[in-house]
C-alpha cells in the first residue's frame, strides 16, 4: 500500500512539473534583466520582467514593442531590445552618427535597439535580426514596482501635443 502512495505522489509530481515546463516554454516566462542598454524602461539590474511567447509564433510584434531574442552575438545569452523597424521599413542605422546611412529591414528579419543609445549593443553593431531569434515579448514588469510594459511607439498626433 506504500508503494501505491508514494508511486501515484511521484507521478503527480512528474505531471506538475511537465505541465510548469510546458508553460514557461510555450506561453509565458519571467526573466531577470541585467544592463544598462534598455535604461530608463529598466533598471540595470534587479528588475524582473514577464514575456510570453505566443506572439512571436502569431506574427504578432510591432514596431515599438520590445522583445527577449537570443544573442546574435552569443547564442547562449539572451537580450532584451526594443523593436525600431519590420521587415520592409527603412531604418537610419545610426541616428547618432553624424553621417547618416539608411538601409531597408530584410525580409523576415527585424531592427532591435536599445533604449539607451548611448550604451547598447544591438542591430546597430550587428545589423538585422532574424525574426526567428524573438522568444517573446515583454508585457509586464513584476519587481520593482510592478508595471505593464506598453509599446513605445507614440502617434504622431500625441506628440505634437
Amino acid at each position: 500500500m506504500n508503494f501505491q502512495r508514494l508511486a501515484r505522489f511521484t507521478t503527480n509530481i512528474i505531471k506538475g512539473a511537465a505541465c510548469i515546463h510546458l508553460f514557461k516554454e510555450h506561453v509565458c516566462t519571467v526573466t531577470m534583466c541585467m544592463g544598462p542598454s534598455m535604461l530608463p524602461t529598466f533598471n540595470i539590474i534587479n528588475d524582473i520582467v514577464a514575456y510570453e511567447r505566443i506572439s512571436p509564433r502569431l506574427m504578432n510584434i510591432d514596431t515599438g514593442d520590445v522583445v527577449v531574442c537570443i544573442s546574435p552575438r552569443n547564442p547562449r545569452r539572451a537580450v532584451m531590445k526594443r523593436v525600431i523597424g519590420m521587415p520592409g521599413d527603412i531604418i537610419c542605422t545610426d541616428p547618432t552618427a553624424f553621417e547618416r546611412r539608411y538601409i531597408t529591414v530584410p525580409r523576415g528579419h527585424v531592427w532591435l535597439q536599445g533604449d539607451n543609445m548611448s550604451n547598447s549593443t544591438d542591430s546597430r553593431e550587428y545589423g538585422p535580426v532574424p525574426y526567428a531569434l524573438i522568444r517573446g515579448k515583454v508585457f509586464a514588469r513584476l519587481w520593482p514596482g510592478a508595471t505593464w510594459i506598453r509599446n513605445g511607439r507614440v502617434p504622431i498626433e500625441e506628440q505634437s501635443e
